[in-house]
């Protein structure tokens, strides 16, 4: 007979990411001197994208707005150049999830304009966009670009309404959307939208939150608690769930969770705090992680999603004591996989005029890529062209792998202005397959890479990127022998990075025989 000894150890839930850890950047990875504005707008005043960062700042007469280069830290010039061309205080912008070069921003002057950022940054004053959208009688609050059909941009107001622009079109000045949406009896706080873009979520200060069909407007469900009084709104990818953070009837921050295909009441409240700032929600399909952070704040909570009960489990909390006034979240594809960065926070600090960099970062002694917390993520490339969003389609995006070495090469990622709409067709193709022109792209970029000659390989970093040429030789046997473990070290990573190339070759060769194979059998 055996008897069962029972522990006193508590149960924990196995995640790999409850020991994830929140790492400031060092002083000289900040950008200083920077004059945030100091609008009472609640939204995050910031954006990022892997080639820069945007920051509104505090100017007399005007809106404008700041963009650095990500890598241009430090002292920031007091008079470096601005994006200058709104009449009223600039309340929003958005990158181009599909162009580095190209920035949305909405003001009280109740215009939108589209901006084209020079490959080399701003280097004076730039005051006429490319775009400039003209629809909304009162100053607009928010922008949201649609997360897989390229150049489509919504937009609302303090008019109440939402419209959606499709910025394929030849105009340069636009005055009519493809589609506005009248349902929000009062301003709308926050949107978000589902993985494939064909759905999307609106919280409103008439305490509703609502659930839409961006293309016919069609309004699909609609929920009002009177215990949670919901300002911001987050579609938790394909989960089917929605998440809002505001306040309860006793006025303490609170986040809710509701089911997407019931809003008549919430699945699970939660109270947070009795603080007054608005809760800022963030979330990340890969990881299913969510991050809570207050305006005012300086302390970061962050969540692991699950589909069962008790759905959201608590991980731990970031804390400084340094408030932040808006957060610029950076996109996966410019993240450093080299240190097990899973998500990157851009803090706007105005009572220090800063801008500090925040790494989430899960802890892992092995310095390989770590493929189980980094899944393969939505890309920079379009799924859809605009005309194809508006005619009924559908599709999830593009997916890419953050492994290094498996991206395309650079030449081929740029883009200028909003050319690449028509880059974008040749992505038509069934869902799960590949395009066959899109896979012989990258085959033919690796034969390119591959047939290189000797003196421009020669030529690559070989170690913290320092040339072969500028290297000073070791004076000390001490010197010798790091200058050695280096040089191993680089010869080991390049192989690697060679034996991923061949890898990624053969499994395109075989994608080509697949496709190729499923258009002979479809034909016939």
């Amino acid at each position: 007979m055996t008897v069962s000894k029972m522990t006193w150890r508590p149960q924990y839930r196995s995640s790999k990411f409850r020991h994830v850890f929140g790492k400031a950047a060092t002083k000289e990875s900040c950008y200083d001197g920077v004059p945030i504005t100091r609008s009472v707008q609640d939204n995050n005043f910031c954006a990022v994208n892997p080639r820069f960062l945007a920051v509104i700042t505090e100017c007399a007469g005007g809106g404008a707005f700041l963009v650095l280069s990500v890598h241009h830290t430090g002292k920031v010039d007091p008079h470096h150049p601005r994006v200058s061309g709104h009449k009223g205080n600039v309340l929003d912008v958005k990158w181009n999830p599909f162009n580095d070069y190209c920035i949305a921003s909405c003001s009280e002057d109740s215009t939108v304009k589209v901006w084209e950022i020079p490959p080399h940054g701003v280097l004076k004053n730039l005051t006429v966009p490319c775009k400039e959208l003209q629809g909304h009688s009162r100053r607009v609050g928010l922008i949201e670009w649609h997360p897989t059909a390229n150049n489509i941009l919504f937009s609302t107001a303090y008019d109440y309404k939402v419209m959606i622009w499709n910025l394929d079109s030849p105009e340069q000045v636009m005055k009519n959307p493809v589609r506005t949406i009248s349902h929000h009896t009062d301003v709308v706080l926050s949107m978000s939208f589902n993985t494939d873009g064909s759905l999307f979520a609106t919280t409103c200060r008439d305490r509703k939150v609502r659930l839409m069909e961006p293309r016919s407007g069609n309004l699909l469900q609609e929920g009002n608690c009177k215990t949670h009084k919901a300002s911001k709104v987050l579609i938790l990818g394909n989960m089917k769930m929605l998440l809002t953070s505001g306040t309860s009837r006793y006025n303490d921050r609170q986040i809710a969770l509701w089911d997407q295909d019931d809003l008549s009441g919430p699945l699970l409240q939660e109270n947070l705090d009795g603080s007054s700032g608005v809760i800022f929600p963030f979330y990340d399909p890969d990881t299913h992680m969510l991050y809570l952070a207050g305006k005012g704040d300086g302390n970061i909570r962050y969540y692991e999603i699950s589909s069962e009960k008790p759905y959201i489990h608590f991980l731990t909390e970031y804390r400084s004591h340094v408030p932040q006034k808006g957060l610029g979240v950076m996109p996966k594809r410019g993240l450093d996989v080299s240190s097990c960065e899973v998500f990157r926070f851009y803090k706007l600090v105005t009572i220090k005029s800063l801008i500090e960099p925040l790494s989430m970062i899960v802890p892992r002694r092995s310095e390989s890529y770590q493929e189980d917390i980094y899944p393969m993520t939505a890309g920079n490339r379009p799924a859809l062209t605009a005309d194809e969003w508006l005619k009924g389609i559908n599709k999830g995006p593009l997916l890419i792998s953050l492994k290094p070495g498996s991206e395309l090469p650079e030449s081929q990622l740029e883009t200028n202005g909003l050319s690449n709409s028509l880059d974008a067709q040749r992505f038509q193709s069934r869902p799960g397959n590949l395009q066959l022109s899109y896979i012989q792209d990258q085959l033919e970029a690796k034969d390119i890479q591959k047939g290189r000659p000797e003196d421009d390989r020669s030529r690559t970093a070989v170690s913290n990127k320092e040339d072969l040429a500028l290297c000073s030789p070791p004076r000390t046997e001490n010197e010798l022998r790091l200058k050695f473990l280096k040089q191993q070290e680089e010869i080991r990573r390049l192989r690697e990075l060679l034996n991923q190339r061949d890898v990624r070759i053969k499994q395109l060769e075989l994608e080509i025989k697949n496709v190729k194979n499923s258009q002979s059998q479809g034909s016939l």
